[in-house]
């Protein structure tokens, strides 16, 4: 036997790196270093290939026109593969995946972020945020999703930070802290891309704190503008050194706040924004006003409870529209404005508008150019606050004795008088995001069908506390149901159909030109219904509950599907007696893709 001597050896294996180093070079860029581009993000709603916005496009329909996947071939869609997120860090999973250039991104409740090959379920890396002791998020530990741009992914954390990485070696790029996780904020909403700018907002509307929308560039994370969500808060702009300019208060002071409640407001902008690119506006729901309690505070309160426009630009709002005026529930206003075109019955005029499911149980349809109202309805069966909405006015028609009391005004001056009011503040829809399909022209509503009895306390603002004002006690209204998926159309503001569920919807939709709707149950249940009739045709244990929306994108000519499983958010921890009815619910932490089986 030849033997060689190890100095030879270690040359050879110098020469080979060499060689390899020299070829590696002169070979093109792989492809795991594409980029996204401005066009991506913009065209997102209709490229196949690709999902790299929360909502499938910037304007959120959460539609996509991939049709192999139908109702004549769902019956054979099985599971590609799963991937466990791992640990005891298990919780709610909310997060709506990304995929672009065959990896997949996604993120998990306590501020983790995985990087994953599409295809396998590979993991190529992971991201887990240090998080401080002493984090107030409200709902569960969740997150719910990712923003990607140039070679970065970027995503919000519990502390109220911003982190952006590397999207292809996971290495962190830039961190911005968005706010003081000690006062009570927190950030959990995919962050979305708008004209080469990362949008985000804050939760923490239970603890007093201000909300606003920030605009930052994206490849280095330095802030562009801010506009707060408060009426008397001044807005911003910052040049390249970081040098802040007054941009104009939000609002007038105490036009609709009295005395100085305002500074500690609420309307906390905690859930996904939308893009529409006809207009320029990013469209920003905002939340409760602070505290609960509204006799403290007289007024509209501005801007809390409403869909907010701010020009992308400028950051300076554009018009507004309150759903729930001076909110005395806890309804909020954050669900996701989706825009659509909207064809005027009586003049049979298309008109750019947007749709809103609101926490308070009636849908909304504004025109997405001024915030005019169009069209208001109720999508839950039973709304006990208000007897609807005025067309003309574009106001509520309160029921006024069903505002809870004012604690003043009770025996002991510690508890007003108790309301049973429906719906519950958890809402006829909370963050779960509706579907809207051009195909059927049908918006695609995760319901909940509940109420609560609700009171109010004395109580005053402390810095990192609750500040609320408030008892409830959620409860069912049907022994049968609580969630029901319900296909209503704006125009009519009728339900055309409803599937109803046993337990609380809390996750996502999504509509697809195969003519499907895709939806997901706290029973573990991944389902695929007929658009048109809502008839089940196919459905997926997933092993715990979803209550995050799926997507779909297409890979190597196939069609894929994809849904993140793991039981919680706000539900098991605010939910009443409803969190008795289904605490036989299972935690988890798992995605899955699913693809059509090949005969």
């Amino acid at each position: 036997m030849k033997l060689t001597h190890p100095l030879t050896r270690r040359r050879s294996l110098a020469l080979s790196l060499a060689m390899a180093a020299a070829l590696t070079a002169a070979l093109p860029l792989s492809v795991s270093a594409k980029e996204v581009t401005d066009a991506d993000v913009s065209n997102d709603y209709k490229t196949a290939g690709d999902v790299v916005t929360a909502g499938l496009g910037q304007q959120a329909q959460r539609y996509s026109s991939l049709n192999a996947i139908n109702t004549k071939t769902v019956k054979d869609l099985v599971p590609v593969w799963s991937m466990s997120f791992g640990g005891e860090k298990q919780r709610g999973q909310e997060s709506q995946p990304l995929v672009f250039d065959g990896k997949m991104y996604v993120t998990a409740s306590y501020s983790r972020l995985y990087a994953l090959d599409a295809r396998t379920g590979k993991k190529l890396w992971k991201y887990e945020h240090r998080l401080p002791d002493g984090i107030m998020p409200c709902c569960d530990v969740v997150n719910r999703g990712a923003a990607l741009y140039g070679d970065l992914v970027i995503f919000s954390t519990l502390d109220a930070q911003l982190v952006a990485l590397n999207k292809d070696t996971g290495k962190v790029a830039w961190k911005e802290k968005l706010e003081d996780y000690a006062a009570g904020y927190s950030s959990s909403a995919a962050p979305l891309i708008v004209k080469g700018k990362v949008i985000t907002g804050v939760s923490g509307g239970e603890f007093g704190i201000v909300g606003r929308i920030d605009a930052r560039d994206a490849k280095t994370g330095k802030l562009v503008w801010t506009r707060p969500t408060v009426e008397g808060h001044m807005g911003y702009t910052f040049d390249k050194e970081g040098k802040k300019t007054e941009n104009g208060i939000s609002g007038t002071t105490n036009a609709t706040w009295t005395g100085d409640l305002w500074k500690t407001g609420g309307a906390a902008t905690w859930n996904n924004v939308t893009y529409d690119p006809d207009t320029n506006l990013i469209f920003a729901g905002t939340g409760n006003p602070a505290p609960w309690n509204s006799h403290l505070r007289p007024g509209d309160n501005l801007f809390s409870s409403a869909t907010v426009a701010i020009d992308a630009d400028t950051g300076k709002i554009v018009w507004h529209y309150q759903t729930t005026p001076h909110d005395g529930w806890d309804f909020d206003g954050v669900n996701e404005f989706v825009s659509f075109d909207y064809k005027d019955p009586k003049t049979g005029k298309v008109i750019k508008a947007g749709g809103k499911a609101d926490r308070n149980g009636f849908f909304f349809v504004n025109d997405r150019t001024n915030g005019k109202l169009l069209n208001a309805f109720p999508f839950v069966k039973q709304i006990t606050w208000a007897k609807g909405i005025d067309l003309t006015t574009g106001r509520p028609q309160y029921v006024d004795e069903n505002r809870p009391g004012n604690p003043s005004e009770g025996a002991d001056g510690k508890k007003g008088s108790t309301v049973f009011s429906a719906p519950s503040f958890l809402g006829g829809k909370n963050q779960m995001p509706m579907a809207y399909s051009p195909q059927t022209g049908l918006f695609y509503v995760p319901a909940n069908e509940w109420g609560m009895e609700i009171w109010n306390e004395p109580v005053a603002y402390k810095k990192g506390a609750a500040y609320l004002g408030a008892g409830f006690t959620i409860k069912p209204l049907h022994d049968d149901y609580i969630g029901v998926l319900r296909a209503m159309d704006p125009v009519s503001g009728k339900i055309v159909w409803e599937n109803k569920n046993y337990a609380p919807l809390w996750g996502g939709v999504l509509s697809t030109g195969g003519g499907l709707v895709f939806y997901g149950t706290p029973e573990g249940y991944l389902k695929a219904l007929d658009a048109k009739t809502g008839k089940e045709l196919w459905s997926f244990q997933t092993g715990s509950g979803v209550v995050a929306p799926p997507i779909t994108w297409e890979q190597d000519g196939e069609q894929f599907i994809s849904v993140v499983s793991g039981w919680g958010g706000a539900v098991p921890l605010w939910g009443g007696e409803v969190a008795k009815r289904v605490n036989y619910l299972e935690q988890g932490g798992s995605v899955w893709v699913f693809k059509l089986h090949k005969k």
